[in-house]
């Protein structure tokens, strides 16, 4: 499989295991007109802070359980600034990242600035995503081709899925040097191509339109299509003259053959599923009845303004949320984030989205769940100043309502939690950090051994992390004093398991006396694995 070379990507590969492990510290909850310092868990989340470091904070909470990820990342045309702000300590890499991100021309550093940016980002993100999902990155043709080739390297080519157009645009531009540009593109891939399957989109009143029933027939109604196909794909059987009811015989066009065999098309003239015009004589057509159509139809990969909005209809959108001003220079319309939520999002699924900015994916959640009584949730991170006056506030008046008049728009309802990036799991010299809550620190080591999120603590056993697979996790911490694995301890455990893994600071116990009770001992904190 061909793979894309740039300068610093032997510092960014792994660099994502290199990023220090943030709690998420929940600042406040908003719901229905007020705000509120409960947190709600499982809610909807904004989170203020860089995503990479952003990302892997949700690692214990929500590894492989993402339905659907969209990210707008910088198109990295060389018109518009972007923030690189991962701590790649490396000459090499800070030569280039450091330089001011250059325009169009022959300085092509940044488009290694930008592949070292998006690299990381992307392993987090395939790790974020639930087996049976799929990411959805807008882009355009400045980074099309190189971020192919590094979706291709974490997903899998195996594993993409196509290349949407959108069109964003519905007038021509009369000012441009070559091409009025007015699509940009959608890349799809799937974390398994043969668990994600796409729903149907519904179909319009146009396309049920087509159908009529010339003939009353009691099926219902139908439209005619083609009885023929290219004589190519043909085999022998299908190279026949049809003879009609009226007995007027038919004959091939050149280059076709009859999409049936002789002997089942007799049988669908008999069953009245072919219509030869009103007086029998036209050239015969297949009878495609609504009721034998699917449900749905399948997304095509064109996406046209009519169906999904552009960037004029999001900035209006925009306008009539903040009527104060346009906040957002190049907002996505919620039509086009609901067309990728229609197709890859049951009700319960969580949406990511970590490169938030005014929130349209966010909103189009709660669009859709007002709709349908789903029971979808957002994650949003953004890590410039407007996540608070914008993103969250554009949440905030939808859930509650916005606009007055003819223009005004009914509230959503739901609720969002806020939260920031708090301080680092380890200190620089692998210590635990004493200023984190211990709640917060069980939850980590919890996840790092099991995979799974932690449970509600036990009001018996305080230093009981919870149960897997038969194996019972207790983290024997206190950040006032040492801790040892001893008899004493082990008198307080009550949990029945058919092994034991503990942490402590120090353990009492010899190997033999570990193995007859089914007691793995780790160490504190050396032994805590890192994500």
């Amino acid at each position: 499989m061909p793979t894309l070379e740039w300068i610093g990507k032997d510092k960014v590969i792994n660099h994502h295991l290199e990023v220090p492990y943030r709690v998420l510290e929940h600042q406040y909850t908003y719901i229905g007109n007020r705000q509120t310092e409960e947190e709600i868990t499982d809610g909807n989340k904004i989170i203020r802070g860089d995503n990479l470091e952003a990302l892997k904070a949700l690692l214990p909470q929500y590894e492989g359980k993402i339905k659907c990820i969209y990210i707008d990342p910088p198109y990295n045309t060389g018109n518009e600034g972007w923030v690189y702000n991962d701590n790649v300590n490396d000459p090499k890499i800070k030569k280039w990242l450091g330089e001011v991100v250059g325009r169009e021309g022959e300085d092509l550093s940044r488009h290694d600035k930008w592949l070292c940016m998006m690299y990381p980002r992307l392993k987090l993100l395939q790790r974020l995503l639930a087996d049976a999902g799929a990411i959805f990155i807008s882009i355009d043709d400045a980074e099309l081709a190189n971020l192919r080739l590094i979706c291709d390297e974490i997903f899998g080519a195996n594993n993409f899925i196509d290349t949407v157009i959108w069109e964003k645009r519905y007038s021509p531009q009369n000012a441009v040097q070559w091409f009025s540009e007015s699509h940009d593109f959608i890349i799809v891939y799937a974390k398994n191509k043969e668990q994600w399957h796409p729903n149907l989109l519904n179909r319009t009143d146009e396309m049920n339109a087509r159908y009529r029933n010339l003939d009353n027939d009691p099926r219902g109604i139908w439209k005619p299509t083609d009885s023929t196909a290219q004589a190519g794909h043909g085999t022998d059987s299908q190279f026949y003259v049809l003879t009609a009811p009226n007995g007027k015989e038919h004959n091939l066009p050149n280059g076709r053959c009859w999409v049936y065999t002789k002997e089942v098309m007799n049988r669908m003239i008999a069953e009245n599923r072919v219509w030869f015009g009103n007086s029998g004589n036209n050239m015969p057509a297949i009878k495609r009845f609504l009721s034998d159509v699917k449900k749905g139809m399948s997304c095509k990969t064109i996406w046209p303004y009519q169906e999904v909005g552009h960037n004029q209809e999001a900035k209006k959108e925009i306008k009539a949320i903040f009527p104060e001003s346009i906040p957002f220079d190049t907002p996505k319309p919620t039509r086009l984030m609901e067309r990728i939520l229609h197709i890859s999002t049951d009700p319960n699924s969580i949406i990511l989205d970590s490169f938030a900015g005014s929130g349209t994916t966010a909103h189009a959640v709660l669009n859709m769940n007002k709709a349908d009584g789903g029971n979808r949730k957002f994650i949003l991170v953004e890590m410039l100043d407007y996540v608070e006056n914008i993103t969250a506030e554009r949440m905030r008046r939808v859930i509650d309502g916005y606009g007055e008049g003819k223009a005004a728009e009914e509230g959503t309802g739901g609720s969002f939690g806020f939260y920031e990036l708090g301080e680092p799991l380890l200190n620089t010299d692998q210590t635990l950090n004493e200023r984190i809550p211990a709640e917060k620190i069980r939850q980590y080591v919890f996840f790092m051994e099991t995979k799974q999120p932690m449970g509600a603590p036990s009001e018996n056993e305080p230093y009981l992390l919870g149960c897997h697979i038969n194996t019972a996790y207790y983290f024997y911490y206190d950040k006032d004093r040492i801790t040892t694995l001893n008899y004493e301890f082990l008198s307080s455990v009550q949990t029945q398991a058919e092994g034991y893994v503990i942490y402590a600071d120090l353990c009492a116990l010899c190997d033999g006396e570990l193995k007859q009770y089914g007691i793995t001992f780790k160490k504190i904190p050396r032994d805590i694995s890192r994500l």
